[in-house]
């Protein structure tokens, strides 16, 4: 059971085998990793194929599809009714979601317990609001007016986990006010569209600190607005491995320090670079 693999359709490239690759290398395991590329109407018979892995991660569009093939879903998985990471324990097959690992390890330090602007409420913007109420934050989420329905269910989710939450919901072209944190979780600011930031340098201005998913590019426009004011920014590739950091500890009782993680990210890091040098 030393061979391990990434799923999700359409895979294109992915940063897993580096990072996998990396950590497997850290615990001196001689192990596998690839990426199989499984098509969603064919996800259904992929049982006999899992069970032939010690372990799994799963992104999209298979995160939820995934579950009907779990023999057991831990709490965090549940917590989402999403799975990316499964463990064959045995021929059981457990999933996990360690997506809310990755964010809180990589948000370590800042205050996600405070007053918090979460810029999206898509899946890693639901994932990280309920996470931040988990928290005690108070929460703003500021989405586009076409998003107003999903943040209102998204709105009663946090409270339905989290009864004492603070939540409000507004126009991100009206985002307004001092805020702890500052959490992009859309897509605004993605290479190749990198010349784009989702909220005005005010808004910057009266933030604490900044949070951004996107881990292409490494310093988003956000990330260098934020930085040349003198606050504190932390991007997305750092939320990449601690998630798969996460996977090693579920697959095999792995244990890594930060110091040992912080050469992965960088790795990470260059790699996008030298991605995007090629493009």
């Amino acid at each position: 059971m030393n061979k391990f693999a990434l799923t999700g359709h359409p895979l294109g490239h992915s940063m897993s085998p580096l990072i996998h690759e990396k950590l497997f290398a850290l615990s001196g395991r001689d192990a596998e990793y690839e990426l199989i590329d499984i098509e969603p109407e064919k996800l259904a018979q992929s049982r006999e194929l899992f069970l032939t892995l010690g372990g799994m991660n799963v992104t999209i569009p298979h995160k939820q599809t995934v579950i009907p093939l779990m023999d057991e879903l831990a709490e965090s998985a549940l917590r989402y009714n999403s799975v990316n990471c499964i463990k064959n324990d045995n021929g059981r097959l457990i999933g996990y979601n360690t997506d809310c690992d990755g964010f809180l390890r990589s948000a370590e330090g800042l205050p996600i317990g405070g007053k918090a602007a979460i810029l999206g409420c898509g899946g890693v913007g639901r994932m990280i609001a309920i996470e931040v109420a988990r928290h005690g934050g108070d929460i703003t989420l500021a989405v586009i007016p076409q998003d107003f329905k999903n943040a209102q269910i998204l709105m009663a989710e946090i409270l339905e986990k989290c009864s004492d939450a603070s939540v409000r919901i507004v126009n991100i072209s009206e985002l307004e006010g001092k805020f702890d944190i500052l959490i992009n979780a859309t897509p605004v600011g993605m290479f190749p569209k990198v010349d784009a930031c989702a909220v005005s340098d005010k808004v910057i201005e009266d933030c604490g600190s900044v949070f951004d998913v996107i881990y292409n590019p490494i310093e988003t426009l956000l990330m260098k607005k934020a930085r040349a004011m003198g606050k504190t920014a932390v991007g997305g590739a750092a939320m990449l491995v601690y998630q798969a950091v996460k996977a090693h500890e579920i697959w095999y009782g792995g244990t890594f320090t930060n110091e040992e993680i912080a050469p992965i990210i960088k790795a990470v890091e260059d790699a996008v670079i030298e991605q995007n040098s090629r493009k």
